[in-house]
């Protein structure tokens, strides 16, 4: 466990997106291989239809399969929302298959927590970090309710 590393993300680095609080969180599509020289997370969230493989530093997965929503919206709730919590302090890492969909959704939810309103949250994302982010109208519909807990 990496708890307490106070050496964040550099913000020139590959899918870092600078919430407003001025958090920054990572995303990554996982068929993509990282950067042999890029930082590592301290704590990731993969989204992703199955179990994902092991990795070094500490991780969370969320039942989520492509193009669709978590199998458990409660318990990813409680999951972003720790995940936001801990991008204050933290390398926080938010990654799916492909880097978009699922992730852009996460990442517009931890928007949504940093403030940013639920109907303005899919497009701050995709200003800030991919413009294909956020990949269905269920998607785009779920960062909407989110902010409404």
């Amino acid at each position: 466990m990496m708890r307490g590393v106070t050496q964040l993300w550099s913000e020139s680095g590959a899918g870092v997106l600078r919430l407003p609080s001025g958090r920054l969180v990572r995303g990554r599509g996982l068929r993509h291989p990282m950067d042999p020289g890029a930082q590592l997370p301290s704590y990731g969230v993969y989204l992703l239809g199955r179990q994902p493989p092991g990795v070094p530093w500490e991780a969370c997965w969320i039942r989520w399969p492509d193009f669709r929503l978590p199998s458990d919206r409660a318990a990813a709730r409680e999951v972003l929302a720790e995940a936001w919590e801990r991008a204050a302090g933290e390398r926080v890492e938010i990654a799916c298959g492909g880097g978009r969909g699922r992730t852009g959704t996460a990442l517009a939810c931890l928007a949504v927590l940093d403030g940013v309103p639920g109907e303005e949250a899919v497009a701050y994302v995709r200003r800030h970090y991919d413009r294909h982010a956020v990949e269905t109208p269920w998607q785009r519909r779920f960062v909407r309710r989110f902010g409404r807990g």
